[in-house]
């Protein structure tokens, strides 16, 4: 291929053509795909870990304001986008082996430290909010590790294999939002910690031991990090930080960038906010709802079932990587742009749907249960559509870039989404949840004329 360099060691092929069938090890390409969807799949954990545990810190002692859990939570957001804009720039210049074991490895410091910090109510805000900012980096590493993915792949298979990477790694944030509430109910690692007293309003307080959501993790960092460094190797490709940002002279990069903020950042957003907008409007942390503390705190609306959104907020993000991986393959069948068309709809009417929900209605507690569910269904149709358009986009950026490009578009588009976090965030706190949607819902429309008329019509410039 035209843009591999003679190999700089060992670790580096001497060239690699993933067209030419008569050459290419599928091997090598699909064991890279599955050791770095492995690490990056530990990379969504210690990114998300943040938004599994900052819900439950005032119930282990701590006494923020709701301001300041939206902000912390959106933190891993901020610096997953800083991060990723260093990240895109890696695989030409560290090689997969390099950047995915020291990333993975990179990956232990802050899951460690939240490990070590929910065990007693004493950490200043400043200090988990650094915890949240090196967080980000799990999120920085997806701009890396997919783009030095698709160089192992030939087009034909790169919307499937970068759907799987995306998707399984995706699943991250499910997992650990998922497996949390298990994981600290038991005294697995109490020998590195003792218990700690889960007090949530209109409920028994609990004893839990919250350290295990953390190190759980990090035996698994250090067995990816190991894998990585003993079982890949590297396509040599010829650009320098400079020659990569020749993407920014192509009006498509700034298009793409448009549509993978509405598929990716909705998906990377709701997953952080998610359950902290479900306790805000319809749980512990609605004050028109419940009153009090631990077991004094009393329903103000007799009949209602207080939701935990332990229980529901992995099912978003579980909704969102599934569709990922399992649209995938049908976008190498069918293209990308018809199914980014597909997303964009669905999202408009997902987010049009959900938004009457976003202010309860106290009246009754048939009205509040009618609400949540309204809010929960609506909530998970936008996970759905979210996943479809972060598979086809993936697939659309291959055909429109040549390999070198595509790869740093790949990581540029992702940088900018990756913001999602801490966009909604910010959106929800100064705007208020309907205001915000709204504005999502008219990106989503935005994105819907830019897919037809640039990429989906028939006879589209890009067609893609």
């Amino acid at each position: 291929m035209s843009d591999t360099v003679p190999a700089r060691s060992s670790e580096w092929l001497e060239s690699w053509d993933p067209e030419d069938q008569a050459t290419w090890d599928s091997g090598l390409a699909w064991r890279t795909l599955w050791i770095t969807t492995f690490c990056l799949t530990l990379a969504f954990v210690a990114w998300f870990l943040p938004s599994a545990i900052i819900p439950k810190l005032n119930a282990l002692g701590y006494t923020f304001t709701t301001t300041q859990l939206y902000w912390m939570a959106a933190m891993p957001g901020l610096s997953a986008g800083l991060f990723r804009l260093v990240w895109m720039t890696l695989p030409p210049i560290l090689g997969t082996r390099k950047m995915v074991s020291l990333t993975s490895l990179l990956l232990i410091a802050s899951t460690l430290g939240w490990g070590v910090r929910v065990q007693s109510p004493t950490a200043p805000y400043w200090e988990l909010m650094v915890l949240a900012f090196l967080a980000g980096i799990g999120g920085g590493a997806f701009s890396g590790f997919m783009p030095s993915t698709s160089y192992f792949f030939p087009r034909s298979k790169q919307g499937t294999a970068l759907g799987i990477q995306a998707g399984l790694g995706n699943f991250g944030v499910s997992l650990v939002q998922l497996l949390t509430p298990y994981l600290i109910a038991v005294s697995f690692f109490a020998f590195l910690g003792g218990s700690q007293e889960l007090a949530v309003p209109g409920k028994p307080s609990e004893e839990v031991w919250f350290q295990n959501a953390a190190f759980v993790w990090i035996p698994l960092m250090v067995v990816g990090a190991a894998l990585a460094w003993t079982m890949l190797r590297s396509v040599p490709v010829k650009a320098n930080i400079r020659q990569q940002f020749d993407i920014f002279n192509n009006t498509d990069t700034w298009l793409m960038t448009l549509l993978y903020i509405m598929t990716f950042g909705t998906f990377s957003g709701l997953a952080a906010q998610f359950g902290l907008l479900m306790s805000n409007l319809y749980g512990a942390g609605n004050g028109d709802i419940v009153s009090g503390s631990g077991a004094t705190a009393t329903l103000l609306v007799d009949g209602y079932d207080v939701p935990d959104p332990v229980k529901f907020v992995f099912l978003g993000p579980l909704i969102g990587a599934g569709a990922r991986v399992l649209f995938s393959p049908l976008t190498d069948r069918m293209g990308g742009a018809i199914w980014t068309l597909i997303s964009g709809v669905g999202l408009f009417a997902s987010i049009l749907w959900t938004i009457p929900a976003l202010t309860p209605d106290v009246a009754s507690a048939e009205a509040l249960s009618s609400g949540f569910d309204r809010f929960l269904w609506g909530m998970l149709a936008i996970f759905l559509f979210s996943g479809i358009g972060n598979a086809s986009t993936f697939k659309q950026m291959p055909m429109i870039f040549e390999r070198r490009q595509a790869g740093g578009v790949i990581g540029w588009t992702a940088a900018i989404a990756a913001f999602g976090p801490f966009f909604f965030g910010v959106g929800i706190t100064t705007l208020g949840p309907t205001a915000f949607y709204a504005v999502g819902a008219a990106w989503a429309a935005m994105c819907i004329a830019i897919t037809w008329v640039r990429y989906a019509r028939r006879g589209a410039p890009r067609r893609s």
